[in-house]
């Protein structure tokens, strides 16, 4: 039965308890019969038969228990009942039934089902009476049994019973069953009963099968309006929208009107397809049946009016609600959150709760989901609190929702706390948790949460494939990305825009272009987010041209590009020197593709003139910028001032950035490489004295890389590997036969107020050349090295890789913080301009 449906009995043969249920909304205005106050009247000619000396017979004892049985009135009911036994009626068929149901209304299932099993000569209506009072009572697994329990005594079930045990199917969602019923109900002459044929497509439909539905309500010669009602809300639930007001359109034209639950089902079809004019007829025909007063059909308005997007409307219907339940604020808030309004969300939970309106898990849940996106997390913690005190705590979706919003307000090490304390295995929270390990960087913990996901036997959707092939894109992990392509083909994700993105992120990042190619072209329908990592992935790996060629191409297809795509189109003339291509992206992207210039395009830009050597004319850009340049523009103007040793360029940059990143020690370390360049060594010990002074401390190179699923972490000098002995051993090795092929240390660089020896030693001892000398030793022979770098690589370790590659005869592949390098035979991807 749809929820919203209205329970009635239909009669049938001579007694009044051979029932199924129907579904019938009336047709007039007229208010619907006080039952409660016919009850009364009933119990109360009861009063003034025993003054009159009148007895009760086997047709008087069912219609008082019928009163009983509608006021619920135990008492009186166990005082009829010593009366059925006093006269001897309590043996009779009708009377018996009467008393089976008089019990179970009143919650005495246990008596009820007792008295039945006195019963010497049980019909089909006995069995019927039974089987409508557990079905009043959702115990549909009772229903059931006590249905075979019928047949196998020999009782022929009729339309009744069978129509009763198909709602018991929809109640199971038990479609297997339903369609032995439906034959039965063929076998036995009763498919054409209407009251059956509106059971089967209630059950078809609760049990997933919509066409079986639908292929039944065809049947039906003249459907009436809980036929319409019952095969509308089965295209609504299964999200056959259209098919839904196609059916609304053959109702009214079969001449049957519409009632209230047909058109709260329209209105959830017009919610999904986003069809507003639609939506505001729908709410016209509300008007004129006169529902202000029923929650169900507001509810139902404001659902329609949020996921159109139109909040005002819905607010209007919102507050136009005589009486606004929980159910109400529940869709206004979550409309809100739907349409990316977070903070007016989180406004009316606390109109809300300042109001004193009780709150639950979904309230919390919804609020949660606007606080996560507006990373709140002061407010994360109060809603914390409050679902504790409000008892809710323990609930599956608050703790998802708490999960998710403590991971996006980068709060690890709470939402690891409520992880591990939960009591159950699900996807939903280790999705949350993988996510958040992914987003903070710790992707080592997120691969070892999918490990223990796996071990738990629960079975990843494409989200969490998604989040694990960014961590692995964070960390390099190129083993482990190949082991997760392999279970996103395993489990069919592949076909999923999310994962396949993620794929080409993976590989880029990872260092092999190619795969990512690979990735790129295999999948079926490309976004702009497909062509933008694409176009961006080649840009860092240095490939600018092949960068440009595919943006060209992209726009060929029809694709628009977005502010992200124009940064990876910029950044790729960067990494190549293609300034003049650069400058025309650069200048015509607001008039060609309606894009103004962000913080992010002139960096990309300033960076590009800078690294050519064009600093005056990136000074000119950063001056005309119509707002004040950020970190990130005067990054780039130091970059470039130290590679062209241009010392009052340097300082204006390096004095904006103390100002704007005062903690970051990049700035310091840049500014002191350009002075020591100069020989300023006087300008290098202020420097490093204002570092001290500010307390700044140098962020330390760092180096990973990855063998056999385990990612090793390397810095500066680092003896703590186990294997250190060999890796030192192995750089002595390359040394000496460095030397011999010409190559020199770049002491230049090195900062440190120490000998020239002293310094050679620190260069060999870099985090980058402590990880390829590892790769050397525990990789097969001629398999590429793939390391990542904290910090963007120094001269000599670059000058150092190119010498190595040709004489190990392997590819070393470096991703710095700015871009990849490939080094092969004797020569970088970089062409040495990075």
């Amino acid at each position: 039965m749809c929820c919203h449906q209205v329970p009635q009995f239909r009669h049938g043969g001579p007694c009044p308890y051979d029932q199924v249920w129907v579904f019938q909304t009336p047709k007039s205005k007229k208010p619907p019969r006080d039952h409660c106050g016919l009850a009364n009247e009933a119990l109360s000619a009861l009063s003034d038969m025993s003054m009159l000396g009148v007895k009760c017979n086997e047709f008087t004892f069912p219609s008082i228990l019928k009163a009983c049985s509608i006021k619920k009135d135990l008492n009186m009911g166990k005082k009829i009942h010593g009366m059925t036994v006093v006269t001897g009626f309590d043996f009779d068929g009708f009377v018996a039934n009467a008393l089976v149901v008089m019990y179970a209304k009143c919650g005495q299932l246990g008596e009820s089902r007792r008295l039945f099993g006195t019963i010497e000569e049980r019909n089909v209506v006995s069995w019927n009476a039974l089987f409508s009072c557990y079905m009043q009572s959702d115990f549909y697994v009772e229903v059931v049994d006590l249905f075979k329990n019928m047949v196998w005594s020999g009782v022929r079930p009729n339309e009744f019973s069978l129509s009763i045990v198909l709602n018991a199917c929809a109640g199971l969602q038990d479609g297997g069953l339903g369609r032995m019923l439906h034959g039965i109900l063929v076998k036995l002459g009763h498919d054409s009963d209407q009251f059956s044929k509106n059971a089967l497509v209630d059950m078809y439909s609760k049990a997933g099968e919509s066409e079986d539905a639908v292929a039944v309500f065809r049947e039906i010669m003249h459907p009436d309006i809980v036929s319409w009602n019952a095969v509308i809300a089965c295209c609504v639930l299964h999200e056959c929208n259209d098919l839904a007001l196609m059916l609304l359109d053959e109702m009214k034209s079969s001449g049957t009107c519409p009632n209230l639950f047909t058109l709260s089902s329209a209105l959830k079809a017009c919610a999904a397809m986003g069809l507003t004019d639609f939506g505001r007829q729908l709410h016209s025909s509300l008007i004129k049946m006169d529902t202000n007063s029923d929650l169900f059909s507001a509810v139902g308005l404001i659902d329609m009016y949020s996921k159109c997007k139109m909040m005002d409307d819905a607010r209007r219907a919102f507050e136009l609600m005589p009486k606004k339940d929980i159910i109400a604020w529940n869709a206004l808030i979550s409309g809100y959150s739907l349409c990316g309004d977070d903070l007016e969300a989180v406004s009316l939970f606390a109109k809300l709760y300042h109001e004193g309106t009780d709150f639950n898990q979904t309230t919390l849940s919804t609020v949660l989901k606007s606080i996560a996106s507006l990373m709140a997390i002061k407010l994360c913690k109060q809603l914390h609190a409050l679902s504790i005190k409000y008892g809710i705590y323990s609930d599956f979706y608050v703790i998802n929702s708490l999960l998710d919003a403590y991971g996006k307000c980068n709060y690890i090490g709470e939402a690891s706390k409520i992880f591990e304390e939960r009591t159950w295995e699900d996807l939903v929270a280790y999705t949350s948790m993988i996510t958040a390990y992914s987003q903070y960087g710790d992707g080592e913990e997120a691969l070892k949460l999918y490990l223990q996901m796996q071990c738990a036997d629960i079975k990843p959707d494409a989200f969490v494939c998604s989040s694990l092939l960014n961590a692995c894109a964070n960390l390099s992990a190129y083993e482990q990305g190949k082991q997760l392509h392999a279970h996103t083909i395993k489990f069919g994700f592949m076909s999923d825009i999310f994962a396949s993105n993620s794929l080409v992120n993976m590989y880029s990042k990872c260092g092999s272009i190619e795969d990512a190619d690979r990735a790129f072209f295999e999948i079926p329908k490309r976004g702009i987010v497909s062509w933008s990592a694409m176009i961006g992935g080649l840009a860092q790996h240095g490939q600018g041209k092949q960068a440009l060629q595919l943006f060209s191409q992209m726009l060929e297809d029809g694709v628009p590009p977005n502010h992200i795509t124009l940064v990876s189109v910029l950044c790729a003339c960067n990494h190549c020197g293609l300034v003049s291509e650069g400058k025309r992206y650069f200048e015509t992207m607001e008039e060609r593709f309606g894009i103004k210039p962000t913080q992010e395009h002139y960096a990309c830009m300033i960076d590009l003139l800078g690294r050519s050597g064009k600093l005056n004319e990136a000074m000119e850009l950063v001056n005309s910028m119509p707002f004040e340049a950020d970190a990130s523009v005067w990054g780039a103007l130091l970059g470039a001032a130290r590679i062209h040793k241009n010392i009052e360029v340097g300082q204006k940059a390096a004095e904006m950035l103390f100002v704007l990143e005062p903690e970051k020690s990049g700035t310091h370390v840049l500014l002191a490489n350009i002075y020591a360049s100069a020989g300023m060594w006087e300008n290098v010990a202020k420097v490093r004295k204002l570092m001290k002074e500010s307390n700044v401390k140098k962020e330390p190179g760092m180096s990973w890389l990855e063998v056999k699923d385990k990612v090793y972490t390397f810095i500066v000098g680092d003896r703590s590997h186990c294997r250190s002995d060999e890796i030192y051993v192995k750089l002595d090795e390359l040394s000496g036969l460095l030397s011999k092929v010409g190559y020199r240390p770049i002491i230049d660089i090195d900062l440190h107020n120490v000998k020239q020896s002293e310094k050679e030693k620190l260069l060999y001892h870099h985090s980058e050349k402590l990880a390829v000398a590892f790769g050397l030793i525990a990789t097969p022979p001629g398999a590429p090295i793939r390391v990542k770098k904290n910090l963007r690589v120094c001269i000599d370790c670059h000058t150092f890789f190119k010498f190595v590659c040709k004489i190990v005869s392997r590819e070393i592949i470096v991703r710095d913080i700015n871009r990849f390098h490939h080094f092969k035979d004797g020569s970088c991807s970089c062409g040495d301009y990075w």
